[in-house]
């Protein structure tokens, strides 16, 4: 059994960290930019394209993630069952959030530029209200993503300095 998540892992879990964090409070700024903002048009297009390279690594993450022995778990059978339903409630939100944001930005038949080196086709508009809808389910799921995010952050805090167990070494490469 190994003593560190990989290597590899560790980074996509720290950069998801950042991005997702970021991510949140530029949508909470972004959605109340005017026409008139010299970054209406700009930041909506960071965020989409930032939204789509992340769906990508998180991708690649649960794939990498299903070929990778976990190191030991630490905590009492409860706190294991937790944990894993808040790791599955965290996979759960980001896909509702990828899922929904291309449905935001599609509703109208255009595809997404990704940094304009790319551009992810439309599925155009599947449902009324598209975008409608699934703007309410971007935003439910991004606040609950980031409610999810700091119970992840305080139970590791918890298992650091409480428990002082392996957990949070495990993630950052230093449990030897």
């Amino acid at each position: 059994m190994p003593k560190n998540w990989p290597l590899g892992l560790i980074i996509i879990h720290w950069v998801t960290a950042l991005v997702v964090i970021s991510m949140f409070a530029v949508g909470v700024w972004m959605v109340d930019l005017t026409y008139y903002s010299e970054w209406y048009r700009t930041a909506p297009h960071w965020h989409k394209s930032t939204g789509l390279i992340l769906a990508a690594v998180i991708l690649a993450r649960l794939l990498m993630r299903a070929r990778t022995q976990r190191p030991e778990r630490f905590g009492s059978a409860v706190e294991r069952i937790l944990s894993s339903l808040g790791h599955a409630g965290i996979y759960a939100l980001l896909i509702a959030i990828f899922v929904s944001g291309y449905l935001i930005s599609t509703a109208d038949g255009r595809g997404i530029e990704v940094f304009n080196w790319f551009t992810v086709p439309s599925a155009g508009e599947l449902f009324a209200e598209q975008s409608d809808i699934a703007g309410e389910i971007h935003e439910y799921a991004a606040y609950g993503l980031i409610g999810l995010v700091v119970i992840h952050a305080l139970a590791a805090f918890k298992h650091h300095f409480i428990s002082r167990d392996a957990t949070l070494s495990q993630m950052t490469g230093r449990h030897r």
